[in-house]
């Protein structure tokens, strides 16, 4: 026995060992990374060429830690303001003498790429130029890359040029062939997030916003590309339809590439356009280490820039995730401060749990009545997003923002036909006639149906009533545009639910005008604190399970099987975008 309890001490404390040597190995690795990084910074000389290369997660915000502990484990991400500002920099940098374009996949929403593109326009007009390489063209990188003076790609390369698509999975005949099932009960014919579960074909209402969203997206591609490449829109979607970029020989033929070159080659037409044998390449994240990624000013007006990024969910709140707490938390702390001027809520979020999204707006409601409050929307502000953005002063969204999902829904996983099938009963004993409520293992009552579609109009109503008051309209005119539908940015001005097609800086500028100052400095919100639990989740060997998940499924199936169970965490109420929308 004796020996028994050795053996167990001596194997608590090896392992107790084991982690405080780790944990001191990563701090003393910390601190040394963090020094080498003061140390080796990238200069830039005379003959600098930027290079943007977007295979980095593009986050809206992306706040990084002061610890070098904490930086370590880190994940290599660029936010979007940075990235426009060190634009907007080199276009004013006499060392920058051009921009390349060299990455294949761009990590970004298809809004934040119109962004980057639309300040990379801006920066054609100091005179200095773009040019882009690839080894082969996917259609976001494409689009971005299509603004460059000469595009080329290398001779065994091609461009992924054949318009837009979305897929949707249905699930009701495994439910039946199984005895798995979701129920469901939602308002919005067009609130399609649940309509897998209703059914095992799309619905024809489903089809005609999908349709119709993907055509405004494509729409909006193929004007910017035409305008770049002088090629008539007909010309492009011919090229699409055909697939007549699909090699180099093909895409030169149509003008969609300049040349079919190798990289070597590529290196020496910048060395030529520098006029130097020795180019000095600057990645964008140098850059903006360098300082680039922020616009300076020495002025005590600020303007606060309130990020709400991605799901809505009940709780505190990070940089991945919408949290009542940290949002009202930074809200109050805006109110409060006399040198903020104004506010401007970034929202790329598509929606998640009512109630989160109805706190959130009260506080906005109550900041609206002391600074004006404008909305930028990003990728996404749908659902709960676009509940939160409804009672801004002004909206502001990119053409490509995907918007609305003005709708509600309710999802109960129920196993009665599968518990039946293998032989099980489930009984309950209550004190009264609805203290049971719902079992998963019972077919739901029409009493539970009832009272949770009760819950689930009163949610729409509000919904309803939030976006009428701070869109002045009627709650019918409301109630014709919602119904879950979702719109892009560009047909969501078009019927009222946005003010102006423009980026976050457009946003910002408004921002400015309205309150009258020229010179601010900008305040991002909210501002996240981790604590060592939090960090302690960051170490490769935390995330060694979903990694193992990834390698085994492959990339698309594993995020299938992330979208599945993300779905199967939904608790509440949801005022949710129907789908992920994915623009590769």
């Amino acid at each position: 026995m004796n020996f028994l309890r050795n053996l167990l001490a001596s194997c608590l404390g090896t392992i107790i060992g084991v982690i405080v040597l780790s944990l001191f190995g990563f701090l003393l690795f910390g601190m040394i990374a963090s020094s080498m990084n003061e140390s080796e910074k990238v200069v830039v000389t005379n003959n600098s060429v930027l290079e943007i290369n977007l295979s980095d997660v593009v986050k809206d915000y992306a706040p990084k830690s002061d610890s070098a502990f904490d930086q370590l484990f880190d994940e290599d991400m660029l936010q979007l303001s940075h990235v426009l500002n060190a634009i907007e920099n080199a276009k004013n940098d006499d060392k920058i003498k051009g921009i390349s374009i060299l990455n294949l996949f761009v990590n970004a929403g298809i809004a934040q790429t119109q962004a980057i593109r639309n300040k990379l326009v801006e920066f054609k007009e100091s005179g200095k130029f773009i040019t882009s390489y690839a080894d082969l063209y996917t259609p976001k990188n494409y689009y971005l890359s299509s603004v460059a003076d000469s595009i080329y790609v290398t001779p065994y390369g091609g461009v992924d040029f054949k318009g837009l698509s979305s897929e949707r999975m249905f699930y009701k005949d495994f439910q039946d062939k199984y005895g798995v099932k979701m129920e469901v009960i939602r308002h919005g014919k067009y609130k399609s997030a649940v309509e897998g579960y209703l059914d095992n074909k799309m619905s024809e209402a489903n089809r005609e916003q999908i349709t119709s969203f993907l055509n405004s997206i494509w729409g909006e591609m193929i004007d910017d590309i035409s305008v770049s490449r002088n090629m008539s829109a007909d010309e492009l979607n011919l090229i699409a339809d055909d697939l007549l970029a699909r090699n180099s020989t093909l895409a030169l033929e149509n003008n969609m590439i300049d040349g079919a070159i190798y990289q070597d080659q590529y290196e020496a037409i910048l060395e030529e356009l520098t006029s130097s044998e020795d180019v000095n390449i600057v990645k964008i994240d140098e850059y903006i280490d360098n300082g680039k990624g922020r616009i300076k000013s020495s002025s005590s007006n600020r303007i606060a820039v309130l990020y709400a990024q991605g799901d809505i969910l009940y709780g505190k709140g990070d940089e991945t995730y919408i949290g009542q707490e940290s949002m009202i938390n930074a809200i109050r702390k805006i109110k409060k401060k006399d040198n903020i001027k104004a506010v401007v809520l970034r929202v790329n979020s598509p929606g998640g749990v009512a109630l989160t999204a109805d706190l959130i707006w009260r506080e906005l409601e109550l900041l609206k009545e002391e600074k004006p409050l404008i909305v930028s929307m990003g990728n996404y502000a749908a659902s709960g997003g676009y509940y939160i953005a409804a009672n801004a002063d002004r909206i502001f969204a990119e053409p490509t923002t995907i918007t609305g999902s003005i709708g509600v829904f309710g999802t109960i996983p129920n196993f009665s036909q599968l518990v039946d099938n293998l032989g099980i009963n489930a009984e309950q004993v209550s004190t009264n006639k609805n203290s049971a409520g719902y079992s998963p293992y019972e077919p739901m009552t029409k009493e539970f149906y009832d009272v949770t579609k009760e819950g689930v109009e009163r949610v729409y109503d509000m919904f309803l009533d939030r976006v009428s008051k701070g869109r002045n309209m009627t709650k019918e005119q409301a109630d014709a545009v919602a119904q879950g539908r979702v719109w892009t940015g560009k047909e969501a001005k078009e019927i009222g639910l946005v003010d102006e097609l423009g980026s976050l800086n457009d946003a910002i500028s408004y921002a400015a005008d309205l309150v009258e100052i020229t010179d601010y400095k900008l305040n991002s919100y909210p501002r996240y604190k981790k604590d060592f639990e939090d960090a302690f989740k960051s170490f490769p060997f935390m995330n060694f399970k979903e990694q193992l998940i990834k390698d085994e499924l492959g990339e698309s199936n594993y995020k299938i099987y992330k979208e599945v169970e993300k779905l199967s965490k939904i608790k509440g109420i949801q005022a949710r975008l129907p789908y992920a929308i994915e623009i590769k």
